[in-house]
């Protein structure tokens, strides 16, 4: 592997015909061709590479690019290539049109019953019966009604349509939003991620959309490889195809082995440059997407009866990539080293998958079934005592006979009967809680862009309110990641600060500045300033960059040495990975002989180091007893201050005998240490007070780090994660292993448990120690409550941790893009004040739908007992269907517009998170429900039965069919509706506040609302007329409905003044799904399961889940889909079954 950027050039190249045939736009290679190319692999690949091209020099060639310069960055050559290879761009599947939201709203099985209802009302009333009959038929058609007023019959069926088709156009509207919404933040994660190309010489960061066939890519640990291409030069560079092939070893890449890199595969170890040859939907990862563009669908259908492997993709997790926020380019799930394709799908089987509901869905959809059973049953009790009543009266007490004539009267009877059960079920049903819910989490994640977090999945912001623990990284996000070298050891020398270059032996400094420049990545390198006055600007790995540093501080450059050893000279190199926590790169001697360049942690290097460079720059020999001896005077010292250490060695090798350099632990062996240095990366100055916060909400902050013990402590102390004289544990990776592990090596979940609660730091940690970590917190059933646990994360390593965190966090500037891949929300600005903020937008959204839910049910409360009770003593709803209708249209749309957009304030961090399994409905809330509900219904009856003596008006009940609308009815509308508005004002504070007004003017949404519906209701009161069932008022009895509308807020601090510990009677509502719930068979995924959910649903048992599904269908992202899929539809059925109705 030794020259590696030369080794193809020794292929010799048969003379070839196609190369004097010209190919479109002058370029050597057509699309076909290039296409071919990437479908062969290793020896085949370099075989046809041979045969086609001579060498990747050749293909270069062709594709008139140069392997070390790149392209030109010449605008009129990237378009022709654009125009002739392709953009590097999958085109997401088309949104949907307005009018199939419109389609899609219009599937709710309340509004095709109310629909029915309206045709069949509407149809009746345009038949009228012979006139002399009608007397024959009861007193259905009398009363003092002119030909006028028998002529609008067909009005309140008309009206009832008109409604419903509002309804709908705003279901689709908000539907619409949402998904532009959603289209709008994909596009910014496109545009947030960036790749490194080489043009004119020169190294830029070019939006991934933006790469052509014939750039020359710079691949690096940690990179999502954006597009196909060929490897010219790599370093020790292994790949995870798994996303392609599902095998999940990492296949090992070079240019004389197998030189084919794919889209969407993950760089796991090493770097290199390749030459890209196919792009977008032409790229491999492309390929499969177009294959999968229309019969997504059935695709996803047939993968999941025959699960088979052999397909490229998983075909759902590729739809579902489509509508998810990486669309264009990031274009594969992250899978785990652990497992391929199968191993996964077998483990999801298994376990119970991560976030297999998020907290508040779980409580919603039990919350939701309740109500929805009862308002069904309401609903059908209503219309079975308003039929017996009237077939009693009419045909036993009256004693009439059933004429054929009078039959279309009768049925018009019934009809209107069966439009007051159906209005009673629209009014139970809240279907406007996915509406509260869409609308919060949308709203939420809009404005946590403007506190960087860019939200990849909707229900983590929500699950984040929730978090009882946060596993953070040290380096750059409770640090600053600007590191710098502040202390060395040099020559039998501790410098607490940068020496004097004259203070050092040549020999020694020249052996430093070539250890620290050769052995570190060539895409590593310090830059002026861009501004003046400013700091030289770092750029890529840090650690590297404080070296570089050292390097220009001691008065030396870097680049020159780089220029006279260029990358493609380096021999051998062994990149840093999270096992060997150090990298060597081998470089040839002009004599023949080799010398290896090593660097690392210096607990681990120092104990491969047998000699040291003493003050004249000679060999001194390094027994362990020397060892231990630095480590106490130095390492530790330095590790006290809070410095990283890191030990810099070489090591020659004599040119008559080669080693083999495989063997690495021969290689990197019998070193020569040449320096120590201590790297400082301060702690950010926001983080204590971050920190602190935290601690206050009730959020326990652990530092994960691989980091020595000493530097982790010390930085811990300094943001306040520990604290001196608390009981508390920092460990290393070995010992947190030895405690939690038993005798066979298992982890075993007890000794978990007796670690996790004290543990603050764990330093020395492997990526694997952070996975059993996070995933030991998380199955706890030790404490109070279910912990709900976020992780920060950066590198490729941090991977599983993030994945199987409730909410991980991906860093937005030193993140790889495997990390952001795994992460549920990525940091923009890499700062753990950006996490608590994210925390409390998470409690804002809990709290949000928790308002809506208290004002929706007294509402819903209110109008179904009115309705109910109404018809049953009047044989007719005082709260006709249309005007239900509009009061459904406050209480669910405008509120949940209203209630869910209020903004977050700081006492939200004042509380203890909620965990798993506090009710959606506390105590506090049920008091207010039940106690706004008591007024409410007080009044309505009172005004109902005595209304008319009070008001001196004719009374409204009993009235016949299709009379004129009554001002007493008039006034039972009008009154309901002010209650409330005003109720909804009330409805802000959830926790017992007095002070409902306290920063409602920080809301303008919720003031538009209030004041336009306030607005709308008397326009319909004045002008509504025969479609709303409204006569107008006179000024004296809208002050009386006002009037009635502001003693809510009285009765408000009346409620609030009864303590809530004395109402042991009172039940809360819509906890969290129990551990006994979840059993395995729920969790298989199988067809079977969903056929049944189905089944329930068509027994209309809850109508409120297909308007979230159908919201949801297009509001999240794509695990979510899957969650309401696969495990939200089988628990739903489940429960209808299982679960009674609350009382």
């Amino acid at each position: 592997m030794g020259d590696m950027a030369n080794s193809s050039i020794e292929f010799h190249p048969k003379p070839q015909q196609q190369r004097e045939v010209p190919h479109v736009g002058g370029f050597g290679c057509t699309l076909a061709e290039l296409r071919s190319l990437m479908e062969l692999r290793g020896a085949e690949a370099l075989q046809k590479i041979q045969e086609a091209y001579g060498d990747v020099s050749g293909l270069c060639r062709r594709l008139k690019t140069s392997p070390t310069e790149g392209l030109a960055d010449n605008t009129n050559d990237l378009e022709k290539r654009r125009q002739i290879y392709g953009q590097n761009f999958i085109p997401p599947k088309q949104p949907k049109t307005f009018l199939q939201l419109v389609w899609e709203a219009l599937q709710d099985v309340t509004l095709i019953i109310l629909e029915v209802a309206a045709i069949v009302s509407l149809g009746l009333s345009f038949y009228a019966p012979p006139g002399e009959e009608s007397e024959a038929c009861g007193n259905v058609s009398g009363g003092a009604e002119d030909e006028g007023e028998a002529e609008a019959g067909w009005i309140e069926g008309a009206a009832i349509l008109l409604s419903v088709i509002c309804v709908v156009l705003v279901t689709a509207f908000n539907d619409w939003s949402k998904e532009k919404q959603f289209r709008g933040l994909q596009s910014r994660i496109e545009q947030e991620q960036k790749f490194t190309v080489i043009r004119n010489g020169q190294l830029l960061q070019v939006p991934v959309a933006a790469l052509v066939v014939g750039d020359i890519a710079q691949v690096k640990y940690g990179d999502l490889l954006p597009a196909d291409g060929v490897l010219i030069q790599g370093n020790d560079l292994k790949i995870d195809e798994s996303s392609l092939t599902g095998e999940s070893d990492h296949v090992r890449k070079s240019a004389d082995k197998d030189p084919m890199l794919l889209s969407g595969t993950h760089v796991m170890e090493g770097s290199g440059r390749m030459v890209v040859t196919a792009v977008g939907v032409n790229s491999q990862t492309g390929i499969i997407f177009t294959l999968l563009g229309a019969g997504g669908e059935e695709e996803e259908k047939k993968d999941k009866k025959g699960k088979q492997q052999d397909g490229a993709m998983d075909s759902s997790q590729t739809r579902a990539k489509k509508q998810d926020g990486a669309v264009a380019m990031e274009m594969q799930p992250l899978k785990s080293a652990e497992g391929g394709e199968m191993e996964e799908r077998e483990k999801k089987k298994t376990n119970v998958p991560k976030k297999e509901k998020s907290v508040l869905q779980g409580k919603l959809t039990k919350l939701a079934v309740q109500i929805g059973k009862a308002g069904l049953v309401m609903s059908a009790i209503t219309v079975i005592i308003l039929v017996l009543y009237f077939v009693i009266e009419t045909f036993v007490v009256d004693g009439r006979v059933w004429l054929a004539e009078c039959t279309p009267v009768y049925v018009q009877y019934f009809v209107k009967f069966f439009i007051i059960g159906v209005t009673v079920l629209v009014v139970a049903v809240p279907e406007g809680l996915p509406l509260a819910v869409t609308i919060s989490l949308a709203y939420s994640v809009k404005k946590m862009m403007k506190d960087n977090n860019l939200v990849r999945h909707l229900d983590a912001c929500e699950t984040m309110g929730n978090a009882t623990a946060i596993c953070s990284d040290k380096t750059g996000t409770l640090t600053t990641n600007r590191m710098t070298v502040v202390q060395s050891y040099l020559g039998d020398t501790h410098y607490k600060e940068i020496p004097a270059p004259s203070a050092l032996t040549p020999k020694i400094l020249d052996l430093l500045v070539h250890a620290i420049s050769i052995n570190s990545a060539y895409t590593t390198k310090i830059l002026p300033p861009e501004k003046e006055g400013a700091l030289p600007r770092q750029v890529g790995n840090k650690t590297e960059c404080a070296l570089l540093g050292f390097v220009l501080d001691l008065k030396r450059d870097f680049q020159p040495v780089r220029e006279q050893i260029p990358e493609d000279k380096l021999y051998k190199v062994y990149t840093f990975n999270s096992v060997r926590k150090s990298m060597s790169t081998v470089i040839r001697m002009p004599d023949g002989s080799f010398r290896l360049f090593s660097k690392g942690a210096s607990e681990i290097l120092l104990k491969k180091c047998t000699n040291i460079l003493n003050s004249n720059g000679e060999l001194r020999g390094f027994r362990p007893r020397d060892r231990d001896d630095m480590v106490k005077k130095i390492i530790e010292p330095m590790a006290c201050d809070g410095l990283r250490t890191i030990c810099i060695a070489y090591r020659d090798f004599p040119a008559n005998q080669e080693p083999d350099w495989d063997n690495e632990n021969d290689v990197v062996g019998d070193l020569t240490c040449i320096a120590v240095v201590g790297i400082e990366d301060p702690v950010r100055p926001e983080v204590p007070e971050a920190i602190r916060k935290c601690q206050r909400a009730g959020i326990t902050v652990r530092m994960v780090t691989g980091d020595n013990i000493n530097t982790a402590r010390a930085i811990a102390a300094k943001c306040g994660i520990i604290h001196p004289g608390e009981d508390f544990l920092c460990l290393e990776g070995k010992e947190f292993n030895r405690r939690i592990r038993n005798e066979k090596g298992e982890i075993e979940q007890e000794r978990l448990d007796k670690v996790w609660p004290k543990l603050r730091v764990l330093a020395r940690s492997s990526p694997t120690d952070k996975h059993t970590l996070v995933k030991g917190i998380i199955d706890s059933t030790t404490g109070e409550q279910r912990q709900v646990v976020a992780v920060t994360g950066d590198g490729t390593n941090d991977g599983p941790a993030l994945k199987k965190a409730d909410v991980g966090f991906a860093m937005g500037i030193a993140g790889t893009d495997v990390a952001k891949e795994a992460s549920d929300i990525i940091l923009t600005d890499d700062n753990f004040t950006s996490i608590v903020k994210a925390v409390m937008w998470g409690r804002n959204v809990y709290d949000s739908i928790s308002k809506f839910l208290q004002f929706q049910l007294t509402v819903n409360v209110v109008a179904v007992i009115v309705a109910f009770t109404g018809a049953c003593i009047t044989q007719d709803s005082p709260l006709k269907a249309v005007q239900m209708l509009w009061v459904n249209l406050i209480m669910d749309t405008f509120a949940s517009l209203a209630l869910a957009t209020e903004p977050p304030t700081e006492s939200l961090l004042l509380r203890k998170p909620y965990g798993r399994d506090k009710p959606l409905i506390s105590r506090t809330m049920m008091k207010n429900i039940l106690g706004h509900a008591v007024y409410q219904l007080t009044i309505i009856f009172t005004l109902l039965f005595v209304g008319e003596l009070f008001f001196d008006i004719d009374s409204g009940r009993n009235a016949p069919l299709h009379s004129p609308p009554s001002e007493h009815y008039t006034i039972i509308f009008n009154t309901f509706v002010m209650m409330q508005l005003f109720n909804e004002i009330n409805a802000r504070k959830i926790h017992g506040e007095r002070n409902v007004f306290d920063g409602i003017f920080s809301n303008p949404i919720f003031c538009t609302i209030v004041l336009g519906t306030f607005g709308i209701q008397i326009v319909i009161v004045q002008f509504g007329g025969k479609p709303f069932s409204c006569s107008p008022l006179s000024t004296e009895q809208w002050l009386w409905c006002l009037f009635v509308g502001v003693g809510e807020l009285v009765w408000g601090q009346v409620i609030a003044t009864i303590p809530t510990s004395q109402l042991k009677c009172l039940k809360e509502a819509g906890h969290g799904p129990g551990k006994d719930e979840m059993t395995d068979e729920e969790l298989a995924e199988g067809e079977e399961e969903i056929d049944h959910a189905e089944r329930e649903l068509r027994r209309g048992q809850i109508l409120w889940f297909r308007g979230l599904n159908r919201i949801q269908t297009q509001a999240t992202a794509p695990r979510f889909l899957d969650l309401v899929n696969h495990k939200i539809a089988p628990r739903i059925s489940e429960a209808c079954t299982t679960f009674s109705v609350t009382k």
